[in-house]
């Protein structure tokens, strides 16, 4: 059988397509509580994003707890997990290989509103007004 190689942009959507497709499993494990551990179960996590490497071998799944709990107490509940995650993610994704994954806090959010904080300062403010006149 003859290899398919693809161009970059192919590569890319593949990417993001895998990336997707796993965000969504281990929100679906998430949501229906399937991990028997007490922390990540009693929690509600949110998946934000799932980054593929070029290879699909590996996968750092980026997540945020909600409602105020500890991050490093859901983090280290979920690095314990993660070989359960990795075979669920096998079994329901079916590629060759499954992707080996890495669990990351997502600091997106912290820095979407430091950035909101930092446009909203009357300095700031003032000198975008002052450059539109």
């Amino acid at each position: 059988m003859r290899r398919q190689f693809l161009n970059a942009e192919q590569q890319s959507v593949r990417l993001l397509k895998v990336g997707e497709r796993v965000r969504h499993i281990i929100s679906e494990i998430l949501a229906r509580k399937l991990v028997h551990d007490e922390v990540v179960s009693s929690a509600n996590i949110l998946v934000s994003e799932v980054r593929m490497s070029p290879d699909l071998r590996n996968a750092t799944v980026y997540v945020k707890p909600l409602l105020g709990v500890e991050e490093d107490l859901i983090l280290s509940a979920l690095l314990k997990n993660t070989a359960f995650f990795q075979r669920e993610v096998a079994k329901r994704l079916g590629l060759k290989f499954a992707p080996k994954l890495k669990f990351r806090m997502d600091e997106s959010f912290e820095e979407a509103d430091r950035i909101e904080r930092i446009l909203n300062d009357p300095k700031v403010v003032r000198d975008l007004s002052d450059q539109s006149s």
